[in-house]
């Protein structure tokens, strides 16, 4: 055990572990993991003992895909709300995307902006994501050294002005660079040719919608991205897979060597494009939400570690953009809040575990983001928890949701898994759903 005098011990019949769960008391000392101890081990003298049960204790899990928009779009989001989300939902670290932001975090100085706005907001802890533009490649190596996590690209447009996608050269020139400093390249991949010769019509049809974002535009971008990333070892992540089509090719593209890691979201593995009302704008992102039979799919490579993780993509915005036109409306989907139980639901009845849960949703990403004290419940890590009812009930209700706009694809479906609270550094930071004072810290990345 720890040298430092254990504060707290948290103790459960279920603990998930590496190992496996197991009835645990876990001891906290200094806001780290001091010891994972037998489940009748004596409380030292002068710890509290908080006692959950049968309520699993998890490691509090790391979404490295959400869009704060703060500052400049707050009226989307601001770091207040999305990290009071993330903690009702037993997320203690987010990583933040690098647009969406004015300004996008594309430099030493945007990256100084943002921190000092978020530095008194955060109810979890928070790193950042730099972006690759095609016309900062000098400040990829500024912004490593400042403590970025990696660097997100659009290989199409992204929806926003200030942060312009990469042709096929610019990726190479940026994908060098940042192979050059070992750092990691994160890539919305959708092929912009692909994107501009689908049929594109305007309306309420869902069905309309996801022909234009056909499954060869994630197929092809994520080819060309194998090849770059082949030609140059470099490091690269494919962000929100949705098309099916694309494991094979990935799960090759691994077996050679290539150093690839992939996501997948909640939504794309508990929502299908068969479910999806007319005029429904809270369904849409990019990629789409795609076919049941696609879905069966991705969790069939989640199975098989060919999908890495599960994370967010939390991208918000003003419930005046999501329009009844699927071709105007902004492409986005909240479920910071929802993440957890949304993917359990999905998981139990797929015949899947907690402990994959906590894999897809901890673990793998605080691997993803060298996040090395994070992610797991052992000695030396962070006390980040989550202390979930698996075997309870919810309907959503978005009233009772925390992000800034409250609009959900997710309102009125029932869903297994009750967070009960959620801890960082041993203090709990959420309690039935209600967030405490902010107590997160911003994080940079450790050379």
């Amino acid at each position: 055990m720890s040298a430092d005098v254990v504060e707290l011990v948290l103790r459960s019949t279920r603990v998930i572990t590496p190992e496996g769960t197991r009835a645990a008391s876990v001891a906290v000392a200094d806001g780290k993991i001091a010891a994972v101890l037998p489940y009748e081990a004596e409380v030292p003298a002068g710890a509290r003992l908080e006692d959950f049960g049968d309520d699993v204790l998890l490691p509090g899990l790391v979404d490295t895909h959400v869009h704060v928009n703060d500052p400049g779009r707050t009226e989307w989001e601001g770091f207040w709300t999305a990290t009071r989300a993330a903690a009702a939902g037993g997320i203690t670290t987010i990583l933040d995307m690098p647009l969406n932001s004015l300004p996008p975090t594309t430099s030493v100085d945007n990256l100084r902006v943002k921190q000092e706005v978020a530095r008194a907001k955060a109810h979890v802890d928070i790193g950042f994501w730099g972006g690759a533009l095609p016309d900062n490649v000098k400040d990829l190596r500024p912004l490593h050294d400042a403590g970025v996590y990696g660097f997100k690209c659009f290989l199409s447009p992204s929806g926003v002005d200030e942060f312009p996608e990469l042709d096929q050269d610019q990726l190479a020139v940026s994908l060098a660079e940042i192979s050059g400093f070992g750092g990691l390249m994160i890539v919305h991949a959708e092929d912009p040719h692909h994107l501009e010769s689908a049929p594109q019509v305007p309306g309420p049809k869902y069905a309309d919608f996801l022909a234009s974002r056909p499954r060869d535009s994630e197929n092809t971008a994520i080819a060309n991205l194998i090849a770059q990333a082949k030609r140059l070892n470099a490091r690269v992540h494919v962000l929100h897979l949705s098309s099916s089509d694309a494991l094979p090719l990935i799960a090759a593209a691994k077996a050679e060597g290539v150093r690839i890691t992939v996501e997948s979201c909640p939504h794309y593995l508990t929502l299908t494009a068969e479910e999806v009302p007319d005029g429904a704008s809270e369904f849409k992102c990019c990629p789409p939400i795609r076919e049941a039979a696609n879905q069966d799919l991705l969790w069939a490579a989640l199975a098989d570690g060919t999908i890495d993780c599960v994370v967010s993509d939390h991208s918000p915005s003003t419930a005046d953009l999501k329009t009844d036109d699927f071709a105007t409306a902004w492409g986005g989907i909240s479920s910071l809040q929802l993440g957890l139980p949304a993917i359990w639901t999905a998981a139990r009845e797929r015949g899947h575990s907690l402990e994959d849960v906590v894999r897809w949703m901890s673990a793998a990403p605080a691997a993803l983001a060298g996040l090395a004290h994070k992610g797991a419940i052992e000695a030396g890590r962070d006390a980040d928890f989550a202390v979930l009812a698996p075997e309870e009930t919810f309907t959503v209700d978005p009233a009772h949701l925390h992000h800034r706009n409250r609009v959900t694809a997710y309102a009125g479906k029932t869903l297994h898994g009750v967070v009960k609270s959620t801890w960082l550094r041993g203090t709990q930071i959420a309690d039935h759903g209600t967030p405490n004072e902010p107590t997160g810290r911003l994080l940079e990345r450790q050379n």
